[in-house]
């Protein structure tokens, strides 16, 4: 690589006398830090209209709060948390440097490392961390009221999830896009290392398989979604091929014809359910779960720009597109929140029909995604940190990539809590507690003694013709709920009650596009860890292009992930009422490994001063999910905690019973014993792997601090030699160097221009 020297305004420039590569960092934090009157006022406006925001739904107490504030809260609080949280953390901890060269640059060839644009980068970043987490979690915590949840997906984001993300992005790329397992192995030694890379795995195939149950819950005897779904992977398959051989480069222009073609296929989905072909895609959930293995088996070993990139692609246009026009139509249409603040189930310790267990620390735990994900630290040091042009562009992608995320969640609140409160619980407890059918739903959810709840049968079957599905009574899962609340208020806004089916179906989909990229991304991450941990024994493993390597991984992820899935879709006791909860200890388990290595690091480049930015969250993140852990592990009351249920059934049926609570059968008895036991072991294994690792990176942390830091493992810094903005607008200096660039070197021809 060419040397540098001083360019004008003291950016680094290549000797060949190229133009300066970034903006002088002082000239870039004068313009940032200017306070015109117009600046002024738009802040105000933004501080008034989100404290206003938060007051209506904190403090005040009508018969009816509007639906509309949560997206003033929400939204304002995100503007000021990244201007000021963000830079704070960027200017006071890592300190990054345009001029030198990321790994996309500097180790480009083409495929993996690849300079890309930062909004295209944004896009594909957002399209791999959004899952159903920030779907589901916050539909299944709404039993506890809106108010707790709202404040944990806000808060939590802003200085936890958010934080996270950004870390870990920064540090990946300063190692050259090293994975957060690598970093561990760096950072806490082998025993360290080692817990981390085990737990990272095992926790990676119980949060795929949740994600898959997700879909397979929605689209379970449902043939409108099952066809609009299916459509969407010869859809997706079309724009691979179009895009690599008849129209590259054309993103805008293929994108628009896979949005046109999913629309299409809504509405061809409602033909279909209503004609003679609807048998033959009605599926029972189990055939489904294992057509999702094979999906999963199929679209990790495929090459990534033939599926995984044009479902990037598309579920990005829906997934940002969706959440901005429900946003919109809360506005418009300003819904009313039918669910309290704090519900009749927080302060019950056995919690509630949808989640067991007391608001703390369940609340938190079944809220993972949109307020803390340790799945993100898994993307921010995989794909994304080889493809980042700029390091100042990692606070625009990581930290505001996950705000968007958090905003996602309070969308999927409001839909949940905007509808009927007896439908909600008919549509999320379990079976064996609604009996499966309209006139016990209705029995059960008015047994439950909510205020102002009286469900009749006629209700619920209304509400399912609506829709345009057979039933809605237990559809567990959490997104039907949220299909049923998002269609609810966009029928308000475009096409009244006649287009309540096709927004319903219309949800489905664009949740199931919502999972299935994390599930093709998960299983194909998994892949890359598991060949990587292999490597150590057989160094041919290490070769990704190596094809046995390749299927004998993805054979051994999905079906270790696609083991709990059937596991999941079989229980008696409600697949996603007793996995989700460990799906979230799991998740923040993995995150707390994530805020550990990243405490390691900081305490290792001697930055005392900022320890508490990574201390805060790890504190939090750790409290919390050890005290979940201890719940599920130790909980003398079934319906919470793991070995009591096992214990339960293993004395019922060794009395000779031949029927137990949910378990009808002693088959489907065997069967709460056997899944009890196995999710009992993850608990227990998921926890002692964290905690080895968070004292290991505590060992370490204080070893540096003890020494005033230690050398680090970045990457030797290397000039860079080409120029992008440093976020999502440039600033007017930025503007001018990119004038000077056009003028001098030509338009940019990276990835995404």
């Amino acid at each position: 690589m060419t040397t540098t020297s001083a360019g004008p305004g003291g950016a680094a420039a290549p000797s060949d006398d190229l133009p300066p590569t970034a903006v002088e960092d002082e000239v870039l934090e004068a313009e940032r830090r200017r306070w015109t009157p117009l600046r002024i006022a738009a802040w105000s406006a933004v501080g008034l209209v989100g404290g206003l925001g938060w007051v209506m739904l904190a403090l005040v107490r009508g018969e009816t709060v509007n639906a509309i504030w949560f997206v003033f809260a929400a939204v304002c609080t995100y503007l000021a948390a990244y201007r000021f949280y963000s830079t704070f953390i960027e200017r006071r901890l890592l300190r990054p440097d345009d001029r030198r060269a990321t790994p996309a640059e500097h180790s480009e060839n083409g495929q993996d490392y690849l300079p890309t644009d930062r909004r295209v980068l944004y896009g594909h970043h957002f399209a791999a961390i959004a899952g159903a987490g920030p779907l589901v979690g916050p539909v299944l915590a709404a039993q506890m009221g809106y108010l707790p949840g709202t404040i944990w997906i806000i808060v939590g984001v802003v200085l936890a999830g958010a934080v996270q993300d950004y870390l870990v992005l920064f540090f990946s790329m300063r190692r050259g896009g090293r994975s957060l397992a690598g970093m561990a192995r760096d950072e806490l030694g082998r025993v360290g290392g080692a817990a981390a890379v085990v737990a990272t795995l095992a926790i990676m195939i119980i949060l795929i398989a949740v994600l898959a149950l997700v879909v397979v819950q929605a689209l379970g005897e449902s043939p409108w979604g099952v066809f609009s779904v299916a459509m969407t992977i010869p859809i997706a398959l079309f724009m691979g091929f179009y895009l690599r051989y008849l129209r590259p480069g054309k993103v805008g222009e293929v994108s628009v014809i896979g949005v046109a073609l999913l629309l299409f296929a809504i509405v061809a989905g409602g033909w279909i359910s209503e004609s003679g072909a609807a048998e033959f895609f009605t599926f029972d959930r189990t055939t489904l779960a294992w057509g999702v293995v094979v999906y999963g088996v199929i679209a990790a070993v495929l090459p990534v720009w033939m599926l995984l990139a044009p479902r990037d692609y598309l579920s990005t246009f829906m997934k940002i597109g969706t959440i901005a026009l429900l946003a919109v139509a809360v506005v418009v249409v300003r819904p009313d929140v039918m669910a309290p603040a704090v519900s009749e189930f927080a302060g019950n310790p056995a919690g509630g029909p949808v989640v067991p267990g007391p608001l703390f620390p369940f609340l938190f735990v079944t809220i993972a995604c949109g307020a803390l994900s340790g799945f993100h630290a898994l993307i921010s040091s995989g794909t994304t940190p080889k493809l980042v042009e700029k390091e100042r562009q990692t606070r625009f992608i990581g930290y505001g990539g996950m705000l968007m995320e958090s905003f996602v969640a309070i969308m999927a609140l409001v839909a949940a809590v905007s509808i009927d409160r007896g439908i909600y619980f008919a549509m999320n407890s379990p079976a064996a507690m609604t009996g499966g059918a309209v006139d016990s739903a209705a029995m059960f959810v008015n047994s439950l003694g909510l205020t102002g709840v009286n469900v009749s049968p006629e209700l619920l079957a209304g509400t399912a013709q609506s829709v345009g599905e057979q039933t809605i009574v237990s559809r567990t899962g959490g997104a039907p709920t949220l299909a049923l609340g998002l269609a609810n208020i966009l029928s308000g806004l475009f096409g009244g009650a006649a287009l309540m089916s096709f927004w319903y179906h219309f949800a489905i989909m664009f949740e199931a596009l919502f999972i299935l990229t994390a599930v093709d991304a998960g299983t194909r991450v998994a892949r890359f860890m598991l060949q990587d941990a292999l490597g150590g024994i057989v160094p041919r493993f290490r070769d990704m292009s190596w094809r046995p390597g390749v299927w004998i991984g993805t054979l051994i992820m999905c079906g270790a992930w696609g083991g709990i899935l059937i596991m999941g879709v079989t229980d008696p006791l409600g697949g996603i009422n007793t996995l989700f909860p460990l799906f979230g200890i799991a998740n923040q388990l993995l995150a707390a490994i994530a805020l550990a290595v990243c405490l390691a690091i900081v305490a290792r480049r001697g930055s005392v001063g900022a320890l508490w930015i990574v201390l805060v969250p790890l504190v939090a993140v750790t409290v919390i999910t050890v005290t979940a852990s201890l719940y599920k592990i130790f909980s003398s009351v079934p319906a919470v905690g793991y070995w009591a249920q096992n214990s339960a059934y293993r004395e019922a049926l060794a009395a000779g019973r031949t029927s137990m609570g949910a378990a009808r059968t002693p088959a489907a008895m065997e069967a709460v014993v056997r899944n009890t036991f196995i999710q009992g072991t993850l608990s227990i294994l998921f926890l002692v792997l964290a905690l080895v690792v968070i004292v290991a990176a505590a060992v370490a942390a204080i070893r540096s601090l003890r020494e005033g830091g230690r050398p680090d493992f970045e990457d030797d810094p290397v000039p860079s030699r080409l120029y992008a903005p440093s976020g999502l607008v440039s600033q007017p200096s930025e503007k001018e160097l990119e004038k000077r660039w056009v003028a001098e070197v030509g338009a940019p021809t990276r990835a995404g221009h």
